[in-house]
């Protein structure tokens, strides 16, 4: 049977600004000169990702042909694309990330690109299992983390990892496990909610927001979607006087809040703990390994793991201090302000 074509969606106006209204931004390789004037604005364009610190990485990992190679989280695949054309055609990366939709996604992109399996091998995979991976596939001489979300998954309202636009309150890496966050604030009691808010986002206002969502589902109101819960959120603040500083103070109270319910629902500290774990066991010797947060928790779990596998002697060398993006990429890229890497050097 012959396929129907299928119309694209419309849109008002003179642009598109809905998610799934943007065609062109959907299509990079057809509309190159579209991606081109939303990445010169210091935007990314939607379902896409901009990787962020590609040549501090590259600098530190030193790979040359005929590596192994780990990246423990696939996303886009631009890190992964980067550190392949290092290999020149010789040599090998394994690719990692849990999520369903994303991941056959950037499987097909790079494989137009010309990655195929010959030099690429893609797995469905939470990079806590990296002992599982390694145990098939030996250990690597690189192994690259970089604990960020996804601009896709952010800019993708079914996913429901953002307060601006209207979505399920999800927030789940991978849809098809887990409960949903919506699903994880009818779990909690008020002080759980409270410590997690403080704990996984430092939110100072963590005990109003807590008491304001249990009085609001004891009422019998929903919290389901993203604009829900950012209502509970803007009710907290209501107090505040209505000037220049409020707005801001929303936007970020809703960010740390969205935070939070993220790195719970995902057991994220959890993941990164048991990754740190078994680090030493999948590099070889001498293996390098580079990895990036992108809020102060995750850093200090790194920095801590990185000083004790030193200590032991695991590690020979690890940075000092942190490695961030210059000021240019920041300019030029937003999200990548927050970012921090650190790095290892195996015995």
């Amino acid at each position: 049977m012959e396929e129907q074509h299928k119309r694209r969606v419309r849109y008002k106006g003179t642009h598109p600004r809905k998610f799934e209204e943007k065609y062109k931004e959907h299509n990079p390789e057809k509309y190159a000169d579209t991606i081109e004037k939303v990445i010169s604005k210091g935007s990314t364009p939607a379902g896409m990702h901009r990787s962020i610190m590609v040549n501090e990485i590259l600098d530190f990992l030193q790979i040359q042909p005929g590596q192994k190679g780990l990246d423990a989280t696939l996303g886009y695949g631009g890190h992964t694309r980067r550190m392949l054309e290092q290999l020149q055609g010789s040599g090998h990366i394994y690719a990692l990330d849990v999520d369903p939709i994303e991941i056959t996604k950037t499987k097909e992109r790079l494989e137009r690109a010309g990655y195929g399996s010959e030099i690429l091998t893609v797995i469905q995979e939470n990079f806590a299992n990296i002992d599982l991976i390694a145990a098939a596939y030996e250990p690597f001489d690189f192994v690259l983390a970089d604990l960020g979300v996804s601009s896709m998954q952010i800019d993708n309202p079914s996913r429901g990892f953002s307060y601006k636009v209207e979505g399920p309150l999800d927030l789940r890496l991978n849809p098809e496990k887990g409960v949903s966050a919506a699903e994880r604030l009818k779990e909690l009691t008020q002080d759980e909610l409270e410590g997690m808010l403080v704990e996984n986002s430092d939110e100072p206002y963590a005990a109003e927001i807590a008491a304001e969502v249990i009085k609001t589902l004891r009422r019998r109101n929903p919290i389901q979607t993203t604009t829900q819960l950012k209502e509970v959120i803007e009710r907290v603040l209501s107090f505040l006087p209505d000037d220049g500083e409020k707005k801001d103070i929303v936007k970020k109270t809703c960010q740390r809040t969205f935070q939070a319910l993220r790195i719970d629902v995902n057991s994220e500290f959890e993941v990164l703990e048991a990754f740190l774990d078994k680090l030493p066991d999948v590099l070889a010797p001498n293996g390098r390994v580079a990895i990036l947060t992108f809020h102060s928790g995750e850093d200090r779990m790194v920095k801590k793991a990185f000083k004790q596998w030193k200590k032991q002697g695991v590690f020979c060398e690890i940075s000092e201090e942190v490695v961030r993006p210059s000021a240019e990429e920041c300019r030029q890229n937003g999200r990548a302000r927050s970012t921090k890497m650190r790095w290892a050097i195996k015995s």
